[in-house]
């Protein structure tokens, strides 16, 4: 790691001028570090303030003030290019361990040079139906490639990629910026950011003190030394230092490890969106102006929608998604089986396949109400007519344009889950399809029907044909996965992704921390 190395990127007021670098690193503005979760509930923040003064006579140039507010960083081609009202997007809430900031020294390591300490990757869907917010242990074990990150006087450094290390050390180690921790969960998960948000400690209690406390619920008593949060069992309102101690404490909850502070991150987060939403807030313009003020203080975001109209179209795409359709979960994850005593963690192969599939193709984890009518419809358009049992329906699987290893997770699916038994893997098709099809015989159309209705194809998706032989020499239909596959276990007709064994939670629901 280079010596006296920073990690969040440049951050500067516009106007203001450039500051001096310290040696060997990027200018940035000392002081001003982001971190933690708490910078997504920051970032919702700012979407509520926005909102209001976008409408407002003097409203422009209220946001040119707040745009100035907002510090930004040059990723290159990690982030996308510009902000789209039209698509689903992906955006990266990331928040350092850095200590810097009033009254911030002296939690946690006072050295620290600022890793990547909480992320959550926020998807939005295209229709603003719903939205998942994915949490990233820092503590999980990842390939950290090579980054091309940008340096002031307009050159650029690769940081050479470390193997089998934790997240957490995808920003900050030897300058790596933001785009690097973007480029770590796209090699990681297969997902691809485009744009980043960053806040600081100050975030937390800027935002709760702006909505006058954030109630939070306990099962049990807290009095916890190290974060310094003390609470009495039941509900309770926090603001300022004792918010950020209750997203900060470890101790007081679950197994005192990483996955069980998220999880208090994320109900606490729910409990924001909730209160941020609430009549009391929305009608209140001087609450809406503080907020506006904290979040854009303690926001970094990637150039592309660091101006003030890209902040405003982000904040009323935001406002769309109802709080009752907003998922919180955890990339599914195990103990990492190369520690003896883990105290690390792996992605879990066997379950977050279907999550990260889930996100790629937009499946919502809650249920909208527009989309199960139109599951209803295409129930009632399949094709009519009697099912063979699942055990007896034979058929090889080809992967034609899916994400890959897609047709051995819909075989596991349908061997392990749909007692499909008599089904293989047949490797990837001759071409790439748009729609997945499932050409059969005229005397398979029993066992078309059965498969259609266990992976929700249409009528349009079954196609009459001929059979093929499978590796016991019997006839088999041909199930060729598109483009379109939605994921191992996710109906084609349905926009709602069945996890089971995911652990999730929503916005609009108050959860007590344990």
């Amino acid at each position: 790691m280079a010596p006296g190395r920073d990690v969040p990127p440049p951050r500067r007021r516009r106007g203001a001028p450039p500051e001096e670098p310290l040696p060997g690193r990027r200018g940035r503005r000392p002081g001003k570090q982001k971190s933690s979760a708490k910078k997504a509930l920051l970032w919702t923040g700012g979407t509520m303030a926005f909102v209001l003064v976008a409408g407002a006579t003097t409203g422009w140039f209220y946001l040119k003030h707040l745009e100035g507010n907002v510090g930004t960083t040059d990723v290159g081609d990690a982030a996308a290019s510009n902000f789209s009202k039209d698509e689903a997007f992906d955006i990266l809430i990331i928040g350092t361990d850095k200590r810097t900031g009033e009254g911030n020294a002296g939690y946690g390591d006072a050295g620290s040079v600022g890793h990547a300490d909480t992320n959550i990757l926020l998807h939005v869907s295209k229709d603003r139906t719903n939205a998942t917010a994915l949490s990233i242990p820092r503590d999980l074990i990842v390939d950290i490639p090579d980054c091309e990150t940008k340096q002031e006087d307009g050159t650029t450094k690769v940081v050479t990629g470390q193997d089998d290390v934790r997240f957490n050390r995808s920003l900050g180690e030897g300058g790596r910026d933001p785009g690097c921790t973007m480029r770590t969960v796209e090699a990681a998960t297969g997902i691809k950011p485009q744009h980043f948000v960053m806040a600081d400690f100050n975030a937390v209690k800027t935002l709760t003190t702006a909505v006058d406390g954030v109630e939070v619920c306990v099962e049990k008593a807290v009095d916890d030394k190290k974060s310094k949060l003390v609470l009495p069992a039941g509900t309770s309102k926090v603001e300022g230092e004792q918010a950020l101690a209750f997203v900060r404490t470890r101790h007081a909850f679950g197994n005192e490890g990483d996955l069980d502070r998220i999880k208090v991150q994320q109900q606490f987060l729910g409990s924001l969106m909730r209160k941020m939403t609430s009549g009391d807030t929305l009608t209140s313009p001087t609450k809406l102006l503080k907020l506006a003020e904290a979040a854009t203080n303690a926001l970094t975001v990637d150039k592309a929608i660091g101006k003030v109209g890209t902040l405003k179209d982000i904040a009323l795409e935001l406002k769309k998604v109802p709080t009752k359709n907003i998922t919180f979960m955890t990339i599914p994850v195990k103990d990492n089986p190369a520690e003896p005593k883990p105290v690390t963690v792996v992605i879990d192969e066997s379950r977050a396949p279907q999550v990260i599939d889930a996100i790629n193709n937009d499946v919502s984890f809650t249920e909208v109400k527009a989309q199960q009518k139109k599951e209803k419809a295409e129930v009632a358009a399949r094709l009519k007519g009697t099912k063979s049992a699942a055990s007896d329906v034979r058929v090889r699987i080809f992967n034609g344009g899916a994400a890959g290893g897609s047709a051995q997770r819909q075989l596991s699916y349908l061997q392990t889950e749909a007692g499909v038994t008599k089904s293989e893997n047949a490797g990837n098709a001759d071409a790439a399809l748009a729609k997945t099809t499932l050409e059969y015989a005229p005397d398979q159309a029993d066992q078309a029907r059965r498969l259609a209705d266990i992976m929700g194809l249409s009528g349009s998706a079954l196609k009459p044909g001929k059979s093929v032989t499978n590796s016991q020499g019997l006839p088999a239909m041909t199930l060729t996965l598109g483009k379109d596959f939605k994921g191992a276990g996710v109906k084609l007709n349905s926009a709602t992704a069945a996890t089971p064994d995911v652990e999730k939670s929503t916005a609009d629901k108050v959860q007590c921390a344990s």
